[in-house]
């Protein structure tokens, strides 16, 4: 004991920690040392010394082991207690709840279709008469359990080794047969595009307001202009395309297939996706009966990058997506939009944008030609 007493008889200088910002964990565990140097012996100024504790948390814990012991020294849950401030009662949000889950907006003769914040926040008004706001209406959704998934897209993995088995092995001979036989590789894939302006805006004279829909707004449910494009791009870049209205099926992708073959004047090796389409009954009869004509080969699973077309579409898409010469509010407008690029892509000296591996061809705009 003296010889613990001398080594702290001289001062000892350390920097003081503010235990605010202590976890409860931490506190606890400098309190339980403070006590155990108190119990030694040592005057409260030596252990704030040692300690690096201020003064009146050293007194406290001390003062606090004094009363009750070592139970007495832990410290209790920071902040409000659970359910403190809140703007409603147990009992209005058991029955807010209960609500939701039971009934839909509809049934209550609320303008809502699905639950939102805003319907939450009106159903509080109605049933409570209580005004929240609508960070606190979502507070209260996502403690009550509820939240707003965002919809899951279908993942696929990529399959690596598939992909690189395809173009150390399969197309190399795909490209071997295509030069012994004389025929012509396509790649062929399928688009859709539709008229996106949301803007919502118009001009009008200052201090008008604008009533109704402004141009490039669609009601709630109502369809947007849609168009649809089959192609198939050789590996010179000679790029052949087809209009449609509706979605692909099985006779228009025949029709666009026989266009094809009949077109190019020699053997068409034509490569596709995993399309539901590209593999129906139908299709695979047609080619069957054309087997002299045309041959389909296909890409693996979730490996869509491969195909030079479909940089064709992404140049189309971004083309129409970017404003040039639209908004077009109409289908027909949507295809004399589609067309006028199609048909000028193939007059400009850059590539197309985007790149391809390296044992796949380079797609230079050399030639498009349309199929009605």
């Amino acid at each position: 004991m003296v010889a613990l007493i001398l080594f702290f008889s001289g001062p000892i200088h350390m920097f003081k920690e503010d235990a605010r910002f202590h976890t409860l964990e931490q506190l606890h565990e400098r309190r339980k040392r403070v006590v155990r140097l108190h119990c030694n012996g040592l005057g409260v100024m030596q252990i704030v010394e040692c300690s690096g504790l201020s003064y009146p948390t050293v007194r406290a814990a001390i003062d606090a082991f004094e009363r009750g012991g070592m139970a007495a020294i832990r410290p209790r849950p920071r902040g409000k207690s659970v359910g403190n401030g809140r703007s409603l009662t147990e009992d209005q949000e058991r029955k807010i709840r209960q609500i939701i889950c039971e009934k839909r907006p509809e049934q209550l003769q609320m303008n809502f279709a699905l639950w939102s914040r805003a319907a939450l926040k009106k159903l509080i008004e109605q049933e409570c008469g209580v005004s929240l706001s609508v960070r606190a209406v979502g507070m209260y959704s996502v403690r009550w359990g509820f939240n707003s998934p965002t919809p899951i897209k279908r993942r696929y993995a990529k399959q690596s080794e598939a992909v690189r088995a395809w173009l150390g092995e399969q197309y190399p001979v795909i490209a071997a047969r295509a030069k012994a036989e004389d025929a012509e590789i396509h790649w062929g894939d399928e688009t859709a595009w539709v008229d996106i302006d949301v803007c919502g805006r118009s001009d009008m004279l200052v201090g008008n307001t604008l009533v109704g829909n402004a141009p490039g707004t669609y009601a709630a449910g109502e369809p947007r202009p849609k168009r649809l494009m089959i192609a198939a791009v050789t590996n010179q870049g000679k790029a052949r395309w087809m209009m449609i209205d509706k979605s692909i099926n099985a006779d228009q992708l025949i029709v666009f297939l026989a266009a094809l073959i009949k077109d190019a004047k020699r053997k068409v090796f034509l490569i596709l996706d995993n399309l539901r389409v590209h593999h129906c009954k139908l299709v695979k009869a047609w080619q069957a009966a054309h087997a002299n004509q045309i041959e389909v080969f296909y890409l693996p699973s979730a490996s869509q990058a491969l195909n030079p077309a479909r940089r064709l579409h992404t140049d189309l898409r971004n083309a129409i997506g970017l404003g040039a010469r639209v908004p077009a509010q109409a289908k027909d407008k949507l295809k004399i939009v589609a067309t006028e690029h199609m048909t000028n892509r193939a007059s400009l000296p850059a590539p197309l944008p985007a790149s391809l591996p390296a044992s796949l061809p380079t797609l230079l705009p050399e030639s498009v030609e349309c199929y009605s």
